[in-house]
């Protein structure tokens, strides 16, 4: 199935005016403002006029049927609409088993819900592109993808100084260009692109990337990246927005956010998802915990002016994700 690309003119849905689609909840003015209302059906407006959930699942290093299953059934019930997932992830297969299985459970179908894959580095270069993306909607089980990303701005087995990296990743970017203006992908993006490599990329693209993932959070302010992102109407989402996968994260640890989580009577991980996502910022929690999937969800309270700026002003410069400046 081809998905018509929305324009200015072609955003409002024709079922009726309480429809609670994606597209509707973000033209209802539930995108515009980002406070305390509906958080977990929040939707943002893309460039092109494409809704994305503001909250996703991230489905990273979760693999094998037995643990996906139960999970993406749980974050459905809760309220999730967004899944995140990549070939690098090796879970395609059984993500797109699950949803299709479990969609019709919570009487939704497949234009309900917003789907993200993304480039493995190994499938940089025009032809390998557009196999990935082939591999990636047989895999999902799908005729069109939401989102699809470059995954990173290197290649496999390149080295991080050599040229041939922006060779390719142009090449990469021209051919998602032409899968996307034939209507198989609705949105295209990168993710782990640093300054330098946006506007490189921006100065010979047809089509600005739709969306930039990222590590974002209190404790890796990238804030010219997100000034730049705005100026050009890319919409900035996070990942690592917890801080590390282990058992005691720095991030959670915080005294700061502990603090703050405590006079709000939330958890830290919401605390840290609601500093983003008040903002504006897209989120991907991950969790293989089910009480911790419905609560990071569970966004639907105000920080104070003060306690974002004491959470944005935390003197705290770690990155717990890959370095991508390396990348040439």
């Amino acid at each position: 199935m081809e998905i018509q690309k929305q324009t200015e003119s072609s955003r409002v849905c024709m079922r009726n005016q309480v429809c609670q689609c994606l597209p509707c909840l973000a033209i209802k003015g539930k995108v515009t403002s980002f406070g305390r209302r509906d958080v977990m059906q929040k939707a943002v407006l893309l460039s092109n006029g494409v809704s994305m959930p503001l909250v996703g699942y991230g489905t990273y290093k979760i693999c094998g049927k037995d643990l996906i299953f139960p999970l993406i059934k749980a974050a459905l019930q809760a309220g999730y609409r967004s899944f995140d997932t990549a070939a690098i992830y090796r879970n395609e297969c059984e993500i797109g088993e699950a949803l299709k299985h479990f969609l019709p459970e919570v009487n939704l179908k497949r234009e309900d819900i917003f789907i993200t894959s993304k480039l493995d580095p190994s499938d940089q270069g025009s032809e390998r592109c557009q196999q990935a993306v082939d591999n990636s909607l047989t895999a999902l089980q799908v005729d069109y993808l939401d989102l699809f990303l470059i995954h990173w701005p290197g290649v496999s087995k390149l080295k991080s100084s050599d040229p041939t990296n922006r060779e390719l990743r142009s090449q990469s970017w021209e051919t998602l260009e032409k899968i996307y203006q034939a209507g198989k992908i609705r949105a295209i993006g990168v993710s782990n692109y640093t300054l330098p490599h946006l506007t490189h990329l921006i100065g010979q693209a047809s089509v600005i990337p739709h969306v930039n993932q990222v590590e974002y959070h209190p404790h890796y302010l990238q804030e010219e990246l997100k000034l730049y992102c705005e100026s050009q109407g890319i919409h900035l989402q996070a990942y690592s927005s917890l801080g590390t996968t282990v058992k005691e994260s720095p991030l959670l640890q915080d005294p700061v956010v502990a603090s703050v989580a405590t006079r709000c009577s939330v958890s830290p991980a919401q605390v840290l998802l609601r500093w983003a996502t008040q903002q504006g910022i897209g989120v991907l929690p991950k969790s293989t915990n089910q009480d911790h999937i419905r609560q990071n969800i569970q966004l639907d309270f105000e920080l104070s002016n003060e306690d974002m700026q004491s959470l944005s002003k935390l003197n705290v410069k770690q990155k717990y994700a890959w370095d991508p400046s390396v990348v040439f």
